[in-house]
């Protein structure tokens, strides 16, 4: 790779590896090695008495595993100490280091090091400072509020931590096991912190992309941030998703319990399964229905429902022996008027399906993609932004490798190409590229085979194709239940 095509890149992963630089230079107590950062994995099960075993609900809280053992060195006991962890771990440049640890292969070992410990779990708050939290939002201490609560959280998301809980359904009266997500206490504070650094990457990919508006890039990052901190938010956007997968044959969404969430927690149906690296130990043939599965949820829910899950982190998947996947962390959503999903879906079909270049190119000048002025031939522009839908132009099986994944990456930031100085990212258009990279990424990583033309036109609105695959067979049903809320974008 030439030192021209890779700089906007690696200069912004040289950001990130600076800034986990300067936390260890001034922090003592962070901890950085992957190995001191990575949690200990160990089973409830032995710690729940019998007592606990009548219950549908209670066998799901014990069967749940931990994956957060508290280290009474490492817990946060206060607000302030978990602004001070924190410190700019959050925001635009986190994000950032966060994709590129998982998608781009071609970066150098030490700078992929330094970027993995962005995917570990935070440092956990202390079960005090958690149920302070549940307190204020909810109005009494989690032993109140739930039938059963586990202090001991079990995972640790971006900006919170989960525990696992029973409730009793308001509803039926019934216990259930549910999952609740309790946000760290400050952490808006390090946000905001970061969203400087959203002003600062801007700056650095502007310097490197002459047509870029870097302005509208950043504005839509830290519109998205803002919002992901509101977990009243992150619940309508869940149960938008559930509510549209209700019934669905291999895809789930849990629901989320209103009654105990509030805008630093957020209750839902326990999930218990397999993670993504224990996912990855299956046959290939398992594999690829993995990735069939992760392709469809993606654009199913764009056509479906006019809205992007922006997070396509591995750890917000469950994977369960029956085949089905289970969707978690909807903080960072993505909601397209019309408007917009009529300029996505007239760039797809004018570039993947009816390879009508001089189309394209007034689709992506008029979305704003491309300026206005473009020396290069509209043959020159279609192959440029070709590239990103490779997988879908030929109807044969095709395999996803990470290189490919790696290659539309150093494309996306390749400033060699005279293309490049009038093309930008228009603020609808940020967190779908952002989507598509992650996916790309994950697909890669299974080597999942299939033939993925036939499979989009499947979800191509404008082609709406006959099912493809067994999955696709299965889902019929469904569809024929939900079709009077898919939207036409014609």
């Amino acid at each position: 790779m030439s030192r021209k095509r890779f700089w906007p890149f690696a200069a912004a992963t040289a950001i990130v590896v600076a800034m986990l630089s300067m936390r260890r230079r001034t922090s003592l107590t962070l901890r950085t090695s992957r190995t001191q950062r990575n949690t200990d994995l160990f089973k409830l099960g032995a710690n729940v008495g019998a007592t606990y075993a009548s219950t549908a609900a209670r066998k799901l809280f014990a069967s749940a595993e931990r994956r957060i053992e508290l280290d009474h060195d490492r817990e946060m006991r206060t607000a302030a100490a978990v602004s001070d962890r924190l410190g700019q771990m959050k925001g635009a440049l986190m994000k950032l280091g966060q994709m590129a640890s998982y998608v781009d292969q071609a970066l150098p070992a030490p700078i992929r090091e330094a970027l993995a410990q962005l995917q570990s779990n935070a440092p956990p708050m202390s079960a005090e400072l958690a149920a302070q939290v549940i307190e204020q939002d909810l109005g009494a201490p989690p032993e109140q509020i739930f039938a059963q609560w586990d202090p001991t959280p079990i995972a640790a998301a971006s900006i919170g931590q989960v525990h696992r809980a029973v409730v009793i359904d308001p509803d039926t009266g019934e216990e259930r096991a549910v999952a609740v997500k309790v946000q760290y206490p400050g952490v808006g504070d390090a946000v905001e912190s970061d969203l400087r650094n959203a002003d600062l990457l801007g700056m650095l990919l502007q310097q490197g992309f002459g047509g870029l508006n870097a302005d509208e890039m950043v504005a839509e990052i830290k519109e998205r941030l803002i919002e992901e901190l509101d977990y009243r938010r992150e619940a309508r956007n869940q149960q938008l998703f559930a509510d549209f997968y209700r019934g669905h044959p291999f895809i789930h969404v849990p629901d989320v319990l209103t009654a105990f969430s509030g805008r630093h927690v957020i209750t839902s149906d326990l999930v218990v399964g397999h993670t993504w690296n224990e996912m990855l130990q299956w046959p290939q043939e398992r594999k690829d229905q993995v990735g069939e599965i992760l392709f469809r949820f993606v654009f199913r829910s764009l056509y479906g429902t006019r809205a992007f899950n922006g997070d396509p982190h591995p750890g917000n998947y469950v994977f369960h022996d029956d085949g089905t996947v289970t969707f978690l962390d909807f903080g960072l959503v993505k909601h397209f008027d019309n408007a917009e999903m009529v300029t996505f879906v007239s760039m797809v079909k004018a570039a993947a399906y009816e390879f009508d270049m001089p189309a394209f190119r007034r689709v992506v000048e008029g979305a704003g993609m491309l300026r206005a002025g473009c020396p290069s031939s509209d043959t020159e522009v279609g192959e440029y932004f070709s590239q990103f839908y490779e997988s879908v132009s030929d109807d044969k099986s095709v395999t996803w490798s990470a290189e490919y994944a790696s290659r539309i990456v150093r494309h996306t930031f390749d400033r060699t190409s005279p293309i490049a100085q009038y093309a930008t990212v228009p603020k609808a258009f940020v967190f779908i590229q952002r989507i598509n990279l992650g996916l790309y990424a994950l697909l890669g990583e299974l080597q999942a085979t299939g033939n993925y033309r036939r499979i989009a036109e499947e979800l191509w609105p404008f082609v709406a194709g006959p099912p493809s695959t067994p999955l696709a067979e299965a889902e019929q049903d469904w569809l024929h239940a939900v079709h009077q809320r898919t939207v036409s974008f014609e």
